[in-house]
């Protein structure tokens, strides 16, 4: 589980200039906003960008307590279905970047998931992952770690795609508040 922590950057989701269409305000009295994720949490954000400046969707944006060159605050931390349409269309393709940009780190996961309750395992939260192939990774992984996603996917033949179970986990996370377990992201 991750420890509760300020994102640094986050990745454009949604680009609002004239506001949030479901703004109660008169348009003129609207503020643009930018719907944004977290890279190291994955935390859906409004963020608040500085006077005429140009933001694109899938722009990489530093939003730490440092000087900031684009985004001038950040308004609050939002959930999934908040998100625009465009926003809800992008967070799988920018999700699936992160996930690739951030291998090592979803390969350490594998090499030291652990078990959460007497029951159940982390690498269960996976979609597919049940006890069969649970203890074939283990096993696995204790002859030697894994070293990228290829390697687990050619030692664990049932596992071709162990990236798309990692994002897939991760967009569950996001858009269920109910789920109790949080491997990924953080509530």
């Amino acid at each position: 589980m991750k420890v509760e922590k300020k994102e640094e950057n986050a990745i454009v989701l949604d680009v609002l200039m004239k506001g949030h269409p479901d703004d109660p305000r008169p348009p003129f009295k609207r503020e643009p906003i930018i719907q944004a994720m977290g890279i190291e949490q994955f935390k859906l954000l409004e963020l608040v960008p500085k006077p005429n400046v140009i933001i694109d969707l899938h722009e990489k944006v530093y939003i730490g307590d440092s000087e900031r060159l684009k985004i001038e605050r950040v308004k609050r931390r939002i959930g999934y279905n908040e998100l625009t349409h465009t926003a809800r269309g992008e967070l799988p393709f920018i999700i699936e970047k992160v996930v690739k940009d951030r291998e090592a780190d979803f390969v350490t996961f594998f090499n030291k998931a652990i078990s959460i309750t007497p029951k159940l395992h982390m690498l269960h939260l996976l979609p597919g992952i049940g006890k069969k192939l649970m203890w074939e990774i283990l096993e696995e992984r204790d002859k030697r770690p894994f070293a990228n996603f290829v390697d687990i996917s050619t030692r664990i033949k049932s596992i071709p795609h162990p990236d798309k179970m990692v994002i897939a986990r991760i967009l569950e996370e996001l858009q269920d508040p109910e789920v109790k377990y949080h491997v990924f992201t953080t509530k």
